[in-house]
C-alpha cells in the first residue's frame, strides 16, 4: 500500500521490458507486443526529457505538428457545485502497473504514472487520506465490488460492460485515432473529400479500420498486420498515410524509432462509435457520493490547470 506523498519517480529503463510483458495481456487495447517495445521505449525517453519540455514547435518539419494540445472535457458552464464531503473519511484506490505512462512501477517499485499524480491531486484538493494499491488488471473490478477499494484509476474505459459492473466520474481523458504522415508531405487537414484516391495504412481488423471504411470510402486503405508494419510502411513511403490510436502514435513519434520522419495530420478523431465513450474513475455502483466528490475533484484540477501541468509531464507530442 503506497501513502499518496509526493510524486513518485519514473521507472527505470530496466523495467521497459517487464512492463511489455505485461502490456500485451492487458484487456485494454490488445496492442501486439512489437508495437509494444516501441511505445514503452518512447515513454521513457519521453518522460526522461519531460523537465525539459516546451509546448513550443521546434523548427524542423517533423516538430512543425508538436504544439501541444491539451484535452478538455468539462464543461465551463457546468461547474459542479462542492459536495458534502463529511462521510468521506478516506480513499483508497486501485490501479494495476501494465499501461505505462498512465500505470507503471516506478523506480522503487511502488506505483507511478499520470493515472497515479492525478489521483494525488484529486485527494489534495478533497483533503482526505489516500493510498493506492496496485493489483492485476483483470481483478480490479471485482476488488472494488468486494469492497477491497473504494476507487479504481487505471484507464478503465466506460462501456456497456464495465458500466454494468462500476460506476464511473466524468471522462478525463479519451483515446483518439489520428492520422500521421511524413514530415515532408503537403497533407495539411485529412477530410474524406481531400485524400480521395491516397494509399492509407491502418491495422487490419481494429476500430480505426472500420471507421476509415465508413467514412474515408474513396482513400486506397492499406491492411497491415500489426502497427510495426504499418508504421514502417509510412517510413518507406509505401503510403501516404497512417491511421491508428493516437497514444500509441504520439510516443511513437517522439521516440527515436520514427527517427523525426513524420508527424500528425488533421483530427483527433472521437466518434465513439468506434472509439469509445472515454476513461473516467470507477467507482462502486451507488456510490454517488464518492462519485460526485471525484468529479467536483477533476473538474478543479482542469480549471485551475494542474490537470494541464501534469499532461505536458506526460506526453510532449499530445495525442490531441
Amino acid at each position: 500500500m503506497l501513502p499518496l506523498g509526493g510524486f513518485a519517480d519514473a521507472a527505470a529503463q530496466t523495467a521497459a521490458q517487464r512492463m511489455i510483458n505485461r502490456m500485451a495481456t492487458s484487456r485494454r487495447f490488445r496492442w501486439p507486443a512489437a508495437a509494444l517495445v516501441t511505445l514503452v521505449a518512447g515513454l521513457f525517453w519521453a518522460l526522461a526529457l519531460s523537465g525539459a519540455f516546451s509546448a513550443r514547435a521546434d523548427e524542423s518539419g517533423a516538430a512543425a505538428q508538436r504544439t501541444v494540445v491539451v484535452p478538455g472535457f468539462w464543461d465551463p458552464r457546468r461547474r459542479p457545485e462542492r459536495p458534502d464531503l463529511s462521510r468521506l473519511a478516506s480513499i483508497r484506490f486501485l490501479t494495476d502497473l501494465d499501461y505505462p505512462p498512465f500505470d507503471y512501477a516506478g523506480a522503487d517499485g511502488n506505483p507511478a504514472g499520470f493515472n497515479i499524480d492525478l489521483a494525488r491531486l484529486v485527494c489534495a484538493e478533497i483533503k482526505l487520506p489516500c493510498t493506492i494499491q496496485a493489483r492485476p488488471f483483470e481483478t480490479l473490478l471485482d476488488a472494488l465490488d468486494t469492497n477491497q477499494g473504494d476507487a479504481v484509476i487505471a484507464s478503465i474505459a466506460a462501456n456497456a460492460e464495465t458500466r454494468r459492473r462500476a460506476d464511473f466520474t466524468d471522462p478525463y481523458y479519451r483515446t483518439p485515432a489520428r492520422f500521421v504522415a511524413r514530415a515532408d508531405s503537403a497533407i495539411g487537414d485529412v477530410l474524406p473529400e481531400l485524400v480521395a484516391g491516397k494509399k492509407i495504412a491502418v491495422v487490419g481488423g481494429t476500430a480505426h479500420e472500420a471507421y476509415l471504411k465508413q467514412m474515408f470510402t474513396q482513400a486506397e486503405l492499406r491492411s497491415y498486420p500489426n502497427p510495426a508494419a504499418a508504421r514502417a510502411a509510412l517510413k518507406n513511403k509505401e503510403v501516404d498515410l497512417l491511421f491508428g490510436d493516437g497514444v500509441a502514435l504520439s510516443f511513437w513519434l517522439n521516440g527515436t524509432d520514427s527517427a523525426g520522419c513524420c508527424a500528425f495530420r488533421g483530427g483527433p478523431f472521437l466518434d465513439s462509435r468506434f472509439f469509445g465513450e472515454g476513461v473516467g474513475i470507477a467507482v462502486k455502483r451507488g456510490n454517488d457520493v464518492l462519485r460526485q466528490a471525484l468529479n467536483w475533484a477533476l473538474f478543479r484540477q482542469w480549471e485551475k490547470g494542474s490537470f494541464t501541468d501534469l499532461w505536458l509531464r506526460y506526453f510532449p507530442i499530445s495525442p490531441f
